[in-house]
Protein backbone atom coordinates (compact mmCIF):
# COMPACT_ATOMS: atom_id res chain seq x y z
CA UNK A 1 0.00 0.00 0.00
CA UNK A 2 1.31 3.45 -0.90
CA UNK A 3 0.69 5.50 2.20
CA UNK A 4 1.31 8.72 0.33
CA UNK A 5 -1.73 7.89 -1.79
CA UNK A 6 -3.93 7.13 1.23
CA UNK A 7 -3.67 10.54 2.86
CA UNK A 8 -2.16 9.06 6.02
CA UNK A 9 0.96 10.57 7.59
CA UNK A 10 4.20 8.61 7.69
CA UNK A 11 4.38 5.72 10.15
CA UNK A 12 7.41 5.40 12.41
CA UNK A 13 7.91 2.60 14.93
CA UNK A 14 7.31 3.87 18.49
CA UNK A 15 10.52 2.19 19.66
CA UNK A 16 12.90 -0.68 19.04
CA UNK A 17 11.68 -4.15 18.15
CA UNK A 18 8.74 -5.38 16.08
CA UNK A 19 5.43 -3.57 16.49
CA UNK A 20 2.20 -5.31 15.47
CA UNK A 21 -0.97 -3.45 14.54
CA UNK A 22 -3.81 -4.16 16.98
CA UNK A 23 -6.78 -3.96 14.64
CA UNK A 24 -8.92 -6.22 16.83
CA UNK A 25 -9.34 -3.86 19.78
CA UNK A 26 -8.80 -0.61 17.87
CA UNK A 27 -10.17 -0.90 14.34
CA UNK A 28 -10.03 2.87 13.77
CA UNK A 29 -7.67 5.65 14.86
CA UNK A 30 -8.06 6.36 18.57
CA UNK A 31 -8.99 9.69 20.14
CA UNK A 32 -6.12 11.74 21.55
CA UNK A 33 -7.76 11.67 24.98
CA UNK A 34 -7.67 7.85 25.01
CA UNK A 35 -4.15 7.52 23.58
CA UNK A 36 -2.82 9.29 26.67
CA UNK A 37 -4.49 6.81 29.04
CA UNK A 38 -4.24 3.36 27.51
CA UNK A 39 -0.48 2.70 27.13
CA UNK A 40 0.56 3.25 30.75
CA UNK A 41 -2.50 1.65 32.33
CA UNK A 42 -2.36 -1.41 30.06
CA UNK A 43 1.35 -1.94 30.70
CA UNK A 44 0.96 -1.69 34.48
CA UNK A 45 -1.91 -4.17 34.57
CA UNK A 46 -0.36 -6.65 32.18
CA UNK A 47 2.98 -6.57 34.01
CA UNK A 48 1.32 -7.57 37.26
CA UNK A 49 -0.33 -10.57 35.61
CA UNK A 50 2.90 -11.71 33.96
CA UNK A 51 4.74 -11.68 37.29
CA UNK A 52 2.01 -13.57 39.15
CA UNK A 53 1.87 -16.31 36.53
CA UNK A 54 5.63 -16.77 36.32
CA UNK A 55 5.85 -15.72 32.69
CA UNK A 56 9.14 -14.78 31.08
CA UNK A 57 7.51 -11.57 29.88
CA UNK A 58 7.71 -8.16 31.49
CA UNK A 59 4.64 -6.86 29.74
CA UNK A 60 2.80 -6.14 26.56
CA UNK A 61 3.68 -2.62 25.50
CA UNK A 62 1.13 -0.60 23.53
CA UNK A 63 1.74 2.70 21.79
CA UNK A 64 -0.19 4.72 19.23
CA UNK A 65 1.13 5.87 15.87
CA UNK A 66 -1.13 8.31 14.02
CA UNK A 67 -3.86 7.11 16.36
CA UNK A 68 -3.43 3.44 15.40
CA UNK A 69 -2.57 0.95 18.15
CA UNK A 70 0.64 -1.06 17.92
CA UNK A 71 1.99 -3.58 20.42
CA UNK A 72 5.29 -5.27 21.17
CA UNK A 73 6.27 -7.88 23.74
CA UNK A 74 8.84 -6.93 26.38
CA UNK A 75 10.84 -9.83 27.92
CA UNK A 76 11.18 -10.14 31.68
CA UNK A 77 14.33 -8.61 33.23
CA UNK A 78 17.08 -11.16 33.81
CA UNK A 79 17.16 -10.44 37.54
CA UNK A 80 13.51 -11.47 37.86
CA UNK A 81 13.84 -14.85 36.14
CA UNK A 82 14.45 -16.90 39.34
CA UNK A 83 11.35 -15.39 40.96
CA UNK A 84 9.33 -16.13 37.81
CA UNK A 85 10.46 -19.77 37.93
CA UNK A 86 9.31 -20.03 41.54
CA UNK A 87 5.95 -18.42 40.75
CA UNK A 88 5.32 -20.83 37.85
CA UNK A 89 5.79 -23.86 40.12
CA UNK A 90 2.60 -23.11 42.05
CA UNK A 91 0.23 -22.05 39.26
CA UNK A 92 -1.21 -25.39 38.28
CA UNK A 93 -1.40 -27.05 41.69
CA UNK A 94 -3.11 -24.02 43.29
CA UNK A 95 -5.21 -23.18 40.21
CA UNK A 96 -4.30 -19.53 40.57
CA UNK A 97 -6.86 -18.56 37.93
CA UNK A 98 -9.71 -19.76 40.17
CA UNK A 99 -8.44 -17.57 43.00
CA UNK A 100 -8.40 -14.65 40.57
CA UNK A 101 -11.97 -15.33 39.46
CA UNK A 102 -13.10 -15.50 43.10
CA UNK A 103 -11.39 -12.15 43.72
CA UNK A 104 -13.13 -10.75 40.64
CA UNK A 105 -16.56 -12.01 41.66
CA UNK A 106 -16.44 -11.10 45.35
CA UNK A 107 -14.47 -7.87 45.40
CA UNK A 108 -13.35 -6.34 42.11
CA UNK A 109 -16.51 -6.58 40.01
CA UNK A 110 -18.91 -5.41 42.79
CA UNK A 111 -16.61 -2.50 43.63
CA UNK A 112 -16.42 -1.49 39.97
CA UNK A 113 -20.21 -1.54 39.62
CA UNK A 114 -20.58 0.63 42.72
CA UNK A 115 -18.05 3.16 41.47
CA UNK A 116 -19.63 3.46 38.02
CA UNK A 117 -23.12 3.78 39.47
CA UNK A 118 -22.01 6.40 41.98
CA UNK A 119 -20.50 8.49 39.19
CA UNK A 120 -23.63 8.05 37.07
CA UNK A 121 -25.80 9.17 39.99
CA UNK A 122 -24.30 12.63 39.58
CA UNK A 123 -25.78 14.76 36.80
CA UNK A 124 -23.05 16.71 35.00
CA UNK A 125 -25.61 18.96 33.30
CA UNK A 126 -26.47 20.45 36.71
CA UNK A 127 -22.87 21.13 37.73
CA UNK A 128 -21.06 24.46 37.87
CA UNK A 129 -18.00 24.87 35.66
CA UNK A 130 -15.64 24.11 38.54
CA UNK A 131 -17.68 21.13 39.70
CA UNK A 132 -17.77 19.73 36.17
CA UNK A 133 -13.99 20.07 35.83
CA UNK A 134 -13.57 18.19 39.11
CA UNK A 135 -16.03 15.54 37.96
CA UNK A 136 -14.10 15.06 34.72
CA UNK A 137 -10.94 14.53 36.75
CA UNK A 138 -12.64 11.86 38.86
CA UNK A 139 -14.04 10.09 35.80
CA UNK A 140 -10.62 10.15 34.17
CA UNK A 141 -8.93 8.64 37.22
CA UNK A 142 -11.60 5.95 37.27
CA UNK A 143 -11.01 5.21 33.58
CA UNK A 144 -7.26 4.88 34.16
CA UNK A 145 -7.88 2.45 37.04
CA UNK A 146 -10.32 0.44 34.95
CA UNK A 147 -7.96 0.05 31.98
CA UNK A 148 -5.30 -1.20 34.39
CA UNK A 149 -7.83 -3.47 36.12
CA UNK A 150 -8.89 -5.01 32.80
CA UNK A 151 -5.34 -6.04 32.09
CA UNK A 152 -4.58 -7.19 35.62
CA UNK A 153 -6.99 -10.01 34.78
CA UNK A 154 -5.88 -10.55 31.18
CA UNK A 155 -3.62 -13.51 31.94
CA UNK A 156 -6.23 -15.03 34.26
CA UNK A 157 -8.85 -14.79 31.50
CA UNK A 158 -6.84 -16.46 28.74
CA UNK A 159 -4.52 -18.81 30.61
CA UNK A 160 -6.62 -21.96 30.89
CA UNK A 161 -8.17 -21.71 27.42
CA UNK A 162 -4.68 -21.33 25.94
CA UNK A 163 -3.53 -24.36 27.95
CA UNK A 164 -6.55 -26.33 26.70
CA UNK A 165 -5.93 -25.33 23.06
CA UNK A 166 -2.24 -26.22 23.26
CA UNK A 167 -3.00 -29.68 24.66
CA UNK A 168 -5.75 -30.40 22.12
CA UNK A 169 -3.42 -29.44 19.26
CA UNK A 170 -0.92 -32.08 20.40
CA UNK A 171 -3.60 -34.78 20.74
CA UNK A 172 -5.47 -34.42 17.44
CA UNK A 173 -5.42 -32.67 14.09
CA UNK A 174 -9.16 -32.02 14.34
CA UNK A 175 -9.86 -28.23 14.21
CA UNK A 176 -9.38 -26.63 17.62
CA UNK A 177 -12.29 -24.30 16.83
CA UNK A 178 -14.69 -27.24 17.09
CA UNK A 179 -13.47 -27.93 20.62
CA UNK A 180 -13.83 -24.27 21.57
CA UNK A 181 -17.43 -24.37 20.31
CA UNK A 182 -18.16 -26.80 23.16
CA UNK A 183 -17.95 -23.86 25.57
CA UNK A 184 -21.33 -22.49 24.47
CA UNK A 185 -23.39 -21.41 27.44
CA UNK A 186 -20.42 -20.72 29.71
CA UNK A 187 -20.38 -16.94 29.16
CA UNK A 188 -23.96 -15.60 29.03
CA UNK A 189 -22.97 -11.92 29.15
CA UNK A 190 -20.87 -12.46 26.04
CA UNK A 191 -24.20 -13.20 24.35
CA UNK A 192 -25.93 -10.12 25.69
CA UNK A 193 -27.79 -11.91 28.48
CA UNK A 194 -28.67 -9.64 31.41
CA UNK A 195 -31.25 -10.30 34.09
CA UNK A 196 -32.16 -6.59 33.87
CA UNK A 197 -33.15 -7.12 30.24
CA UNK A 198 -35.12 -10.24 31.13
CA UNK A 199 -37.03 -8.24 33.75
CA UNK A 200 -37.74 -5.43 31.27
CA UNK A 201 -39.00 -7.86 28.64
CA UNK A 202 -41.32 -9.50 31.16
CA UNK A 203 -42.67 -6.11 32.27
CA UNK A 204 -43.37 -5.06 28.66
CA UNK A 205 -45.08 -8.35 27.84
CA UNK A 206 -47.40 -7.74 30.79
CA UNK A 207 -48.33 -4.19 29.73
CA UNK A 208 -50.42 -3.70 26.57
CA UNK A 209 -49.57 -0.01 26.41
CA UNK A 210 -45.83 -0.78 26.45
CA UNK A 211 -46.22 -3.51 23.83
CA UNK A 212 -48.03 -1.08 21.55
CA UNK A 213 -45.40 1.57 22.19
CA UNK A 214 -42.40 -0.48 21.05
CA UNK A 215 -44.16 -1.23 17.75
CA UNK A 216 -45.57 2.27 17.30
CA UNK A 217 -43.19 3.35 14.54
CA UNK A 218 -42.00 6.36 16.52
CA UNK A 219 -38.29 7.07 16.68
CA UNK A 220 -36.27 4.69 18.82
CA UNK A 221 -35.18 7.51 21.13
CA UNK A 222 -38.79 8.58 21.69
CA UNK A 223 -39.87 5.02 22.43
CA UNK A 224 -37.07 4.44 24.93
CA UNK A 225 -37.73 7.75 26.68
CA UNK A 226 -41.44 6.95 26.85
CA UNK A 227 -40.78 3.50 28.28
CA UNK A 228 -38.58 4.99 30.98
CA UNK A 229 -41.20 7.62 31.80
CA UNK A 230 -43.98 5.07 32.30
CA UNK A 231 -45.30 4.55 35.80
CA UNK A 232 -44.96 1.13 37.37
CA UNK A 233 -42.84 -1.90 36.47
CA UNK A 234 -42.06 -0.93 32.86
CA UNK A 235 -40.59 2.47 33.74
CA UNK A 236 -38.58 1.08 36.64
CA UNK A 237 -37.27 -1.86 34.60
CA UNK A 238 -36.32 0.38 31.66
CA UNK A 239 -34.43 2.74 33.95
CA UNK A 240 -32.58 -0.17 35.56
CA UNK A 241 -31.60 -1.72 32.23
CA UNK A 242 -30.38 1.60 30.84
CA UNK A 243 -28.36 2.18 34.00
CA UNK A 244 -26.52 -1.06 33.23
CA UNK A 245 -25.95 -0.79 29.46
CA UNK A 246 -26.75 2.79 28.46
CA UNK A 247 -23.46 4.40 29.37
CA UNK A 248 -21.13 1.69 28.12
CA UNK A 249 -19.11 2.11 24.97
CA UNK A 250 -20.99 0.26 22.26
CA UNK A 251 -18.19 -1.23 20.16
CA UNK A 252 -14.89 0.19 21.24
CA UNK A 253 -12.38 0.68 24.03
CA UNK A 254 -12.09 4.30 22.93
CA UNK A 255 -14.00 7.06 24.72
CA UNK A 256 -14.15 8.76 21.33
CA UNK A 257 -16.73 6.21 20.13
CA UNK A 258 -20.45 6.29 21.04
CA UNK A 259 -22.01 4.78 24.13
CA UNK A 260 -25.06 2.54 23.74
CA UNK A 261 -27.58 5.24 24.67
CA UNK A 262 -26.33 7.33 21.73
CA UNK A 263 -27.44 4.59 19.32
CA UNK A 264 -31.09 4.12 20.38
CA UNK A 265 -31.96 2.02 17.31
CA UNK A 266 -29.55 -0.65 18.54
CA UNK A 267 -30.83 -0.50 22.11
CA UNK A 268 -34.46 -0.78 21.00
CA UNK A 269 -33.64 -3.71 18.71
CA UNK A 270 -32.20 -5.56 21.68
CA UNK A 271 -35.27 -4.83 23.79
CA UNK A 272 -37.61 -6.04 21.04
CA UNK A 273 -35.65 -9.26 20.70
CA UNK A 274 -35.97 -9.87 24.43
CA UNK A 275 -39.71 -9.19 24.36
CA UNK A 276 -40.04 -11.70 21.52
CA UNK A 277 -38.02 -14.24 23.50
CA UNK A 278 -35.17 -14.31 21.00
CA UNK A 279 -32.22 -13.47 23.22
CA UNK A 280 -29.61 -15.90 24.44
CA UNK A 281 -31.20 -18.89 26.18
CA UNK A 282 -28.17 -19.99 28.17
CA UNK A 283 -28.34 -23.48 26.65
CA UNK A 284 -25.05 -25.27 27.12
CA UNK A 285 -23.49 -27.83 24.78
CA UNK A 286 -24.85 -31.33 25.34
CA UNK A 287 -22.79 -34.08 26.96
CA UNK A 288 -23.26 -36.11 23.79
CA UNK A 289 -21.60 -33.39 21.67
CA UNK A 290 -18.72 -33.13 24.14
CA UNK A 291 -18.26 -36.91 24.11
CA UNK A 292 -18.30 -37.02 20.31
CA UNK A 293 -15.39 -34.59 20.08
CA UNK A 294 -13.56 -36.11 23.02
CA UNK A 295 -13.53 -39.35 21.04
CA UNK A 296 -11.37 -37.58 18.44
CA UNK A 297 -8.63 -37.66 21.11
CA UNK A 298 -6.72 -40.80 22.17
CA UNK A 299 -8.39 -42.44 25.17
CA UNK A 300 -5.35 -42.05 27.42
CA UNK A 301 -5.86 -38.28 27.32
CA UNK A 302 -9.60 -38.24 28.11
CA UNK A 303 -9.16 -37.65 31.82
CA UNK A 304 -6.82 -34.73 31.21
CA UNK A 305 -9.20 -33.39 28.56
CA UNK A 306 -12.08 -33.45 31.05
CA UNK A 307 -10.05 -31.63 33.69
CA UNK A 308 -8.81 -28.94 31.30
CA UNK A 309 -12.23 -28.44 29.72
CA UNK A 310 -13.81 -28.03 33.15
CA UNK A 311 -11.42 -25.17 33.89
CA UNK A 312 -12.20 -23.53 30.53
CA UNK A 313 -15.93 -23.61 31.28
CA UNK A 314 -15.33 -22.20 34.74
CA UNK A 315 -13.25 -19.27 33.48
CA UNK A 316 -14.89 -18.45 30.12
CA UNK A 317 -17.00 -15.51 31.27
CA UNK A 318 -13.99 -13.59 32.60
CA UNK A 319 -12.79 -13.07 29.01
CA UNK A 320 -15.48 -10.43 28.34
CA UNK A 321 -16.54 -9.50 31.86
CA UNK A 322 -13.17 -7.98 32.71
CA UNK A 323 -13.63 -5.39 29.96
CA UNK A 324 -17.38 -5.02 30.26
CA UNK A 325 -17.28 -4.05 33.93
CA UNK A 326 -14.00 -2.17 33.69
CA UNK A 327 -13.02 0.24 30.91
CA UNK A 328 -16.04 -0.33 28.63
CA UNK A 329 -18.30 1.02 31.38
CA UNK A 330 -15.78 3.56 32.68
CA UNK A 331 -15.28 4.84 29.13
CA UNK A 332 -19.01 5.47 28.75
CA UNK A 333 -19.15 7.29 32.09
CA UNK A 334 -16.18 9.37 30.99
CA UNK A 335 -17.76 10.14 27.65
CA UNK A 336 -20.97 11.37 29.30
CA UNK A 337 -18.98 13.93 31.29
CA UNK A 338 -16.95 15.08 28.29
CA UNK A 339 -20.03 15.45 26.10
CA UNK A 340 -21.57 17.77 28.68
CA UNK A 341 -18.39 19.86 28.78
CA UNK A 342 -18.27 19.81 24.98
CA UNK A 343 -21.88 21.01 24.77
CA UNK A 344 -20.98 24.03 26.87
CA UNK A 345 -17.97 24.79 24.68
CA UNK A 346 -20.13 24.57 21.56
CA UNK A 347 -22.45 27.17 23.11
CA UNK A 348 -19.42 29.42 23.63
CA UNK A 349 -18.30 28.97 20.03
CA UNK A 350 -15.15 27.04 21.00
CA UNK A 351 -16.16 23.73 19.37
CA UNK A 352 -18.13 22.69 16.30
CA UNK A 353 -19.57 19.58 17.98
CA UNK A 354 -19.63 18.44 21.59
CA UNK A 355 -17.85 15.14 20.84
CA UNK A 356 -14.89 17.04 19.41
CA UNK A 357 -13.67 17.75 22.94
CA UNK A 358 -12.58 14.09 23.14
CA UNK A 359 -10.17 14.76 20.28
CA UNK A 360 -8.15 16.93 22.69
CA UNK A 361 -5.43 15.72 24.99
CA UNK A 362 -5.95 16.19 28.70
CA UNK A 363 -3.86 19.37 29.00
CA UNK A 364 -5.48 20.76 25.86
CA UNK A 365 -8.87 19.93 27.32
CA UNK A 366 -8.14 21.76 30.57
CA UNK A 367 -7.00 24.82 28.63
CA UNK A 368 -10.22 24.79 26.62
CA UNK A 369 -12.38 24.43 29.71
CA UNK A 370 -10.50 27.21 31.51
CA UNK A 371 -10.68 29.47 28.47
CA UNK A 372 -6.91 29.80 28.46
CA UNK A 373 -6.10 28.42 25.03
CA UNK A 374 -6.06 24.96 23.53
CA UNK A 375 -6.53 23.78 19.95
CA UNK A 376 -8.95 25.59 17.68
CA UNK A 377 -12.38 24.27 16.80
CA UNK A 378 -11.08 23.70 13.27
CA UNK A 379 -8.14 21.62 14.49
CA UNK A 380 -10.34 19.38 16.65
CA UNK A 381 -12.84 18.98 13.81
CA UNK A 382 -9.99 17.87 11.54
CA UNK A 383 -8.88 15.29 14.11
CA UNK A 384 -12.43 13.92 14.29
CA UNK A 385 -12.63 13.81 10.50
CA UNK A 386 -9.35 11.88 10.32
CA UNK A 387 -10.62 9.24 12.74
CA UNK A 388 -13.90 8.97 10.88
CA UNK A 389 -12.38 8.40 7.45
CA UNK A 390 -9.50 6.03 8.15
CA UNK A 391 -9.40 2.49 9.54
CA UNK A 392 -6.88 -0.20 10.33
CA UNK A 393 -7.06 -1.67 6.82
CA UNK A 394 -5.11 1.38 5.66
CA UNK A 395 -2.36 1.16 8.28
CA UNK A 396 0.77 -0.99 7.92
CA UNK A 397 0.44 -4.29 9.82
CA UNK A 398 4.00 -4.12 11.13
CA UNK A 399 6.40 -1.36 12.13
CA UNK A 400 10.06 -1.52 13.09
CA UNK A 401 12.23 -4.60 12.83
CA UNK A 402 11.10 -7.71 10.92
CA UNK A 403 9.45 -10.26 13.22
CA UNK A 404 11.60 -13.08 14.55
CA UNK A 405 10.51 -16.40 16.06
CA UNK A 406 10.12 -16.51 19.85
CA UNK A 407 13.12 -17.86 21.76
CA UNK A 408 13.09 -21.63 22.33
CA UNK A 409 11.79 -22.96 25.63
CA UNK A 410 14.18 -25.93 25.71
CA UNK A 411 15.74 -26.60 29.08
CA UNK A 412 13.32 -24.45 31.08
CA UNK A 413 11.35 -25.84 34.04
CA UNK A 414 8.29 -27.77 32.78
CA UNK A 415 5.84 -25.45 34.57
CA UNK A 416 7.40 -22.44 32.85
CA UNK A 417 7.22 -24.16 29.46
CA UNK A 418 3.57 -25.04 30.00
CA UNK A 419 2.69 -21.53 31.20
CA UNK A 420 4.48 -19.81 28.33
CA UNK A 421 2.92 -22.20 25.81
CA UNK A 422 -0.54 -21.56 27.22
CA UNK A 423 -0.23 -17.78 27.06
CA UNK A 424 1.51 -17.84 23.68
CA UNK A 425 -1.25 -20.01 22.23
CA UNK A 426 -3.98 -17.75 23.60
CA UNK A 427 -2.37 -14.47 22.54
CA UNK A 428 -1.74 -15.77 19.02
CA UNK A 429 -5.44 -16.64 18.83
CA UNK A 430 -6.69 -13.18 19.78
CA UNK A 431 -5.79 -11.49 16.55
CA UNK A 432 -2.22 -12.09 15.51
CA UNK A 433 -1.32 -11.34 11.92
CA UNK A 434 -1.65 -14.45 9.82
CA UNK A 435 -0.62 -15.26 6.30
CA UNK A 436 -2.97 -13.60 3.83
CA UNK A 437 -4.86 -16.31 1.96
CA UNK A 438 -5.57 -16.12 -1.74
CA UNK A 439 -9.24 -15.57 -2.51
CA UNK A 440 -11.20 -16.73 -5.51
CA UNK A 441 -13.59 -14.21 -7.14
CA UNK A 442 -16.49 -13.46 -4.80
CA UNK A 443 -14.85 -15.44 -2.00
CA UNK A 444 -12.99 -14.43 1.15
CA UNK A 445 -11.11 -16.75 3.46
CA UNK A 446 -10.46 -16.32 7.16
CA UNK A 447 -10.44 -18.41 10.31
CA UNK A 448 -13.46 -20.61 10.98
CA UNK A 449 -14.34 -19.54 14.52
CA UNK A 450 -17.81 -21.02 15.03
CA UNK A 451 -18.90 -24.01 12.91
CA UNK A 452 -21.90 -24.27 10.64
CA UNK A 453 -23.14 -22.75 7.39
CA UNK A 454 -25.61 -19.90 6.92
CA UNK A 455 -26.87 -17.88 3.94
CA UNK A 456 -28.39 -14.44 4.37
CA UNK A 457 -28.17 -10.76 3.50
CA UNK A 458 -24.89 -8.99 4.27
CA UNK A 459 -25.17 -5.94 6.50
CA UNK A 460 -21.87 -4.07 6.38
CA UNK A 461 -21.48 -2.14 9.64
CA UNK A 462 -18.85 0.57 9.52
CA UNK A 463 -19.37 1.78 13.08
CA UNK A 464 -21.75 1.81 16.05
CA UNK A 465 -23.98 4.35 14.35
CA UNK A 466 -24.87 1.68 11.75
CA UNK A 467 -26.00 -0.96 14.23
CA UNK A 468 -29.62 0.12 14.01
CA UNK A 469 -29.65 -1.09 10.40
CA UNK A 470 -29.31 -4.73 11.47
CA UNK A 471 -32.38 -6.83 10.77
CA UNK A 472 -33.16 -10.29 12.11
CA UNK A 473 -31.28 -12.91 10.11
CA UNK A 474 -28.68 -10.54 8.63
CA UNK A 475 -25.05 -11.54 8.23
CA UNK A 476 -23.04 -9.04 10.26
CA UNK A 477 -19.96 -7.88 8.31
CA UNK A 478 -17.75 -5.55 10.33
CA UNK A 479 -14.13 -4.76 11.14
CA UNK A 480 -14.28 -6.23 14.65
CA UNK A 481 -16.58 -6.52 17.62
CA UNK A 482 -16.03 -5.74 21.29
CA UNK A 483 -17.89 -6.42 24.50
CA UNK A 484 -20.88 -4.05 24.39
CA UNK A 485 -21.73 -4.98 20.80
CA UNK A 486 -23.61 -7.86 22.41
CA UNK A 487 -26.93 -6.05 22.82
CA UNK A 488 -27.71 -6.40 19.09
CA UNK A 489 -25.89 -9.60 18.18
CA UNK A 490 -28.94 -11.83 18.86
CA UNK A 491 -30.26 -10.44 15.55
CA UNK A 492 -27.59 -11.95 13.35
CA UNK A 493 -27.53 -15.22 11.46
CA UNK A 494 -23.76 -15.22 11.00
CA UNK A 495 -20.71 -13.06 11.71
CA UNK A 496 -17.81 -12.02 9.46
CA UNK A 497 -15.00 -9.75 10.68
CA UNK A 498 -11.93 -8.28 9.06
CA UNK A 499 -9.72 -9.06 12.05
CA UNK A 500 -9.42 -11.45 14.94
CA UNK A 501 -8.57 -15.03 15.80
CA UNK A 502 -10.19 -17.96 17.57
CA UNK A 503 -10.27 -16.13 20.92
CA UNK A 504 -11.37 -12.75 19.62
CA UNK A 505 -14.66 -11.33 20.87
CA UNK A 506 -16.45 -12.05 17.59
CA UNK A 507 -15.37 -15.69 17.75
CA UNK A 508 -16.55 -16.05 21.33
CA UNK A 509 -19.99 -14.55 20.76
CA UNK A 510 -20.41 -16.54 17.56
CA UNK A 511 -19.88 -19.71 19.55
CA UNK A 512 -22.15 -18.52 22.37
CA UNK A 513 -24.99 -17.85 19.92
CA UNK A 514 -24.22 -20.96 17.90
CA UNK A 515 -24.05 -18.95 14.65
CA UNK A 516 -21.44 -19.56 11.92
CA UNK A 517 -18.56 -17.11 12.24
CA UNK A 518 -15.47 -16.32 10.17
CA UNK A 519 -12.89 -13.96 11.65
CA UNK A 520 -9.74 -12.50 10.15
CA UNK A 521 -11.40 -12.26 6.71
CA UNK A 522 -9.27 -9.34 5.65
CA UNK A 523 -11.08 -6.35 4.13
CA UNK A 524 -14.41 -8.17 4.19
CA UNK A 525 -16.06 -4.80 4.79
CA UNK A 526 -14.49 -3.48 1.61
CA UNK A 527 -15.13 -6.49 -0.61
CA UNK A 528 -18.60 -7.66 0.41
CA UNK A 529 -21.30 -5.29 -0.87
CA UNK A 530 -23.93 -4.23 1.63
CA UNK A 531 -27.16 -6.02 0.80
CA UNK A 532 -25.50 -8.85 -1.11
CA UNK A 533 -26.31 -12.51 -0.51
CA UNK A 534 -23.63 -14.14 1.60
CA UNK A 535 -22.91 -17.74 2.56
CA UNK A 536 -20.76 -18.09 5.67
CA UNK A 537 -19.06 -21.41 6.35
CA UNK A 538 -17.72 -21.13 9.87
CA UNK A 539 -16.32 -24.65 9.79
CA UNK A 540 -13.71 -24.06 7.10
CA UNK A 541 -13.51 -20.25 7.29
CA UNK A 542 -14.97 -19.43 3.89
CA UNK A 543 -17.31 -16.58 2.92
CA UNK A 544 -18.99 -16.52 -0.51
CA UNK A 545 -20.91 -13.48 -1.67
CA UNK A 546 -23.10 -12.66 -4.65
CA UNK A 547 -23.30 -9.03 -5.67
CA UNK A 548 -26.87 -7.77 -5.62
Amino acid sequence: MDLSQSGLPDFQAPGSGTWTLDAVHFSKPTSKFQTEIHPIALREGFTEGCRRYGLLLESLRLEFCNGFAYTTVVPAPAEEIPARFEAAKTIFETKLWRKDLHEWDTKVKPASIRTHQELLAEDPSQMTEDALASYIDRCRENLKRMVKQHHQFSISAIFVVGDFMAHVATWTDHPVSDFLALTRGAAPESAGSFHELDALAEAIRGDNKAKALIDSGRSSAEIINSLEAMQGPVGAATHLYLSVIGNRLLNSLDTGQPAAIEVPDAVLSGIKLAVDGKVFSGKATSEADIAALRDKIPAEHHETFNALFSEVLHMSRLRDERGFYSEVWAGGVMRRALLEAGTRLVAKGRLKASAHLIEAGYDEMKALLQGSGGPSAEELANRADFRQHFNSEQAPPLLGEPPSPPPPLDGLPPEVVRAMTAVGTAVSSLGAIEQVLENEPNEIRGAGASPGTYTGMARVIAGPEDLGRLQAGDVLVTASTTDSFNIVLPLVGAIVTNTGGLLSHAAIVGREYGVPSVVGARNATGLIPDGSTVTVDGTIGLVKYIKS
